[in-house]
């Protein structure tokens, strides 16, 4: 009997220890999270629900548009071209992938294309900032033809660098925010085939 109250006492203080050290780590992982950006709970919460309703992290990290019907490859070269340069972002490197596994492989591959898009002056600040941000630069626009012929627009969902942490300063926060309105609205245009 008395084993069972030995054995039962353990089991209770570490429990309680458990509990403690749970409770240490909620604690600052919530004052930390005070610290963040305002809308970081959002950014994350729909990180998180997307991550779980498609099974992948990357799917969450993306934005993606798909392109009207009808709408080719060589009309979003166009429209890309155009509307960056139409929006001052400098195209600072193409990407013909497809081409590229085609030369390599001997084999028709679909097409996919990635455009190096940046405002050098952004980049500078975002680097001047925290040299971890080269990771994002430059910015890219990926067109991509799925399995079934239909081509997509990609980008990255700069709403987790933006808002994810700590506030950036407010200059730099409206730079990225600029620049994040910019690849956007040439995803979107260029998907409904705007030139």
């Amino acid at each position: 009997m008395s084993t069972i109250k030995n054995a039962l006492a353990v089991i209770g203080l570490l429990s309680l220890i458990l509990i403690a050290v749970s409770a240490v780590k909620i604690k600052s992982t919530l004052d930390a999270v005070d610290t963040f950006d305002e809308k970081a709970i959002d950014i994350y919460s729909r990180f998180i629900e997307k991550t779980l309703s498609t099974g992948s992290p990357i799917d969450a990290m993306i934005i993606k548009v798909k392109a009207t019907e009808g709408v080719t490859a060589e009309d979003l070269d166009t429209s890309i071209h155009t509307i960056s340069n139409e929006l001052n972002i400098k195209n600072v490197g193409e990407l013909p992938l497809s081409k590229q596994v085609e030369a390599m492989s001997g084999k028709p591959y679909r097409y996919v294309k990635i455009y190096l898009l940046c405002n050098a002056m952004t980049a500078a600040n975002m680097l001047n900032y925290n040299d971890a941000f080269a990771s994002f630069l430059p910015c890219r626009i990926s067109v991509v033809e799925d399995e079934q012929g239909a081509l997509w627009l990609y980008t990255m969902d700069l709403n987790l660098m933006i808002h994810g942490g700590k506030p950036i300063p407010p200059a730099l926060k409206s730079e990225a925010i600029k620049v994040r309105d910019i690849l956007n609205e040439i995803m979107r245009r260029s998907a409904a085939g705007d030139f």
